[in-house]
């Protein structure tokens, strides 16, 4: 009997490493397809892997993770929000605005920018949970709005915000040597991940993603489940365009042009399903970086920005195939 159970006691030590592997197959293999990039541009690149190269990639992929991680809900629920990108611009123009032609207080712009973005994240929860709409389209059509909203009140000018407002601090302060950018980024991330992993909120949004009608039958109210969701999207949406538009020094209503397919990318290739029902932050994190090292080093290998672009949207076609066809948590592990 002892002899059966040492037998079976390393039959489990055996297959749990391997189950461990395939339950995070896709964060691992995210993990050192990010290692690869570092690799690769460190050979041909002599200024990559220097300090201040990496606190700039920091620096600047903190409003994509603060939006990514939002978008995980979003995209765990099985929805989808193309309109993050307009969020951006609107309320970073709208900023500018408050700041430069009203002279309103920075902390007032702050907080009416973040109304303004779950608003907006509301107003498209609303149509997709209450009215069942489908995401893309609702979002769709927000993107379009939103953006010619932008465009109307700045009339495709750039609006400069005052020099000596605190407010550009929320876009370029260093806190004991890193960029405030980077640790608003960081508190977004854990709290997204607290809330995903710890929380009824999270376990209903990935119970949402899988089975939405079995959910809804066990009197979980799904809708306002979803509707928040969209809510946070928004206010993440605000809050990246306030902090570019705080770095940059000014707001206009071109910026974020494709930024959703930046936030997309990084969630998906973090290995959330695009499906429902499965979503990693710590996957989308490492979704983050390598999109931002892919950039920073194709910069600094003085290759075309343009070419940023094709990279951008191979990653997205590459993430969705290994999402479906092979790092797929829901797929059996034989043996």
């Amino acid at each position: 009997m002892s002899i059966m159970n040492m037998s079976n006691n390393r039959m489990i030590q055996h297959s749990l490493p391997r189950r461990i592997l395939h339950n995070h197959s896709g964060v691992v293999s995210i993990a050192l397809f990010c290692l690869f990039c570092c690799v690769v541009f460190a050979l041909i690149t002599d200024d990559f892997l220097s300090g201040p190269n990496w606190l700039n990639i920091i620096r600047q992929s903190a409003p994509l993770l603060i939006v990514a991680t939002a978008m995980t809900l979003v995209i765990t629920t099985g929805g989808i929000d193309l309109s993050v990108g307009s969020i951006l611009a609107l309320v970073g123009a709208l900023s500018a605005i408050a700041l430069n032609n009203w002279g309103l207080p920075w902390p007032v712009v702050l907080v009416g920018g973040l109304v303004l973005g779950g608003l907006i994240g509301l107003l498209n929860g609303y149509f997709i949970a209450y009215e069942g709409i489908p995401a893309f389209i609702v979002t769709l059509a927000t993107l379009a709005v939103v953006r010619g909203v932008a465009l109307l009140i700045t009339q495709g000018y750039s609006i400069p915000i005052p020099a000596d407002s605190p407010f550009t601090l929320l876009g370029r302060a260093w806190v004991i040597g890193l960029p405030l950018p980077a640790i608003l980024g960081v508190l977004v991330l854990i709290c997204g991940h607290i809330l995903l992993n710890n929380t009824r909120f999270g376990r209903y949004v990935t119970a949402i993603g899988a089975n939405t009608e079995g959910v809804r039958r066990s009197g979980v109210n799904t809708r306002a489940t979803t509707m928040w969701v969209y809510v946070l999207s928004g206010m993440s949406a605000a809050l990246a365009g306030m902090i570019i538009t705080a770095r940059l020094g000014s707001g206009s209503s071109n910026q974020g042009e494709g930024f959703e397919l930046q936030v997309i990318a990084a969630v998906v290739l973090g290995s959330t399903s695009l499906f429902g029902g499965f979503g990693t932050i710590i996957g989308t994190l490492l979704g983050a970086l390598s999109i931002a090292v892919i950039q920073n080093g194709l910069i600094l290998s003085h290759i075309s920005p343009f070419f940023t672009q094709i990279a951008t949207g191979t990653i997205i076609l590459l993430a969705i195939w290994l999402n479906t066809r092979i790092f797929n948590p829901a797929r059996p592990i034989k043996g």
